[in-house]
């Protein structure tokens, strides 16, 4: 028989700010300081979330709302638990966030040569607008400018599933 694991998707807090540093670390070239970290938990535009399994912190996602836009700042998560729609569930998460804070589209840039993230950015109607040349310091890597112009569909399409 197996057991059912827990998932929990909540507001990020000041106590969680180590164990989403350490998969800052895991996850990113150039992370985010815990001091970075600590700082969007203050400012007023954003919202971070955690996802946990059995009360682990194994992904987060973070965003900045301005007017009817929201901007994805990071998603992550651990790779022991990739590819089983964590990824698809914290920005759906967002999503919803985004459109309680009068957000009706969003915006993000994922690496060009990211296409797993690419691919489930796509699945969720984000379409390619643009691209920065060089935009990653890490690697001089260009990004890809993403937006979906209507995440209320997008949130309403995938019902209950997330």
């Amino acid at each position: 028989m197996e057991l059912q694991e827990s998932i929990e998707i909540r507001r990020m807090q000041k106590r969680d700010i180590s164990a989403v540093y350490e998969i800052e670390c895991i996850c990113f070239r150039s992370p985010w300081s815990k001091l970075s970290l600590l700082s969007e938990l203050r400012n007023d535009v954003a919202c971070y979330l955690v996802l946990t399994v059995d009360d682990r912190i194994v992904g987060y996602g973070g965003m900045w709302t301005l007017y009817d836009e929201a901007h994805v700042t990071n998603i992550a998560v651990l790779p022991a638990y990739r590819r089983r729609g964590f990824a698809k569930k914290m920005l759906l998460s967002l999503m919803a966030w985004a459109i309680q804070r009068g957000a009706e589209k969003m915006t993000l840039e994922v690496r060009e040569t990211n296409a797993g993230a690419q691919q489930l950015y796509a699945g969720l109607g984000f379409l390619q607008q643009g691209r920065r040349p060089r935009y990653y310091d890490d690697t001089g890597e260009a990004a890809l400018l993403l937006w979906n112009e209507n995440i209320q569909a997008t949130v309403a399409s995938c019902g209950k599933m997330w």
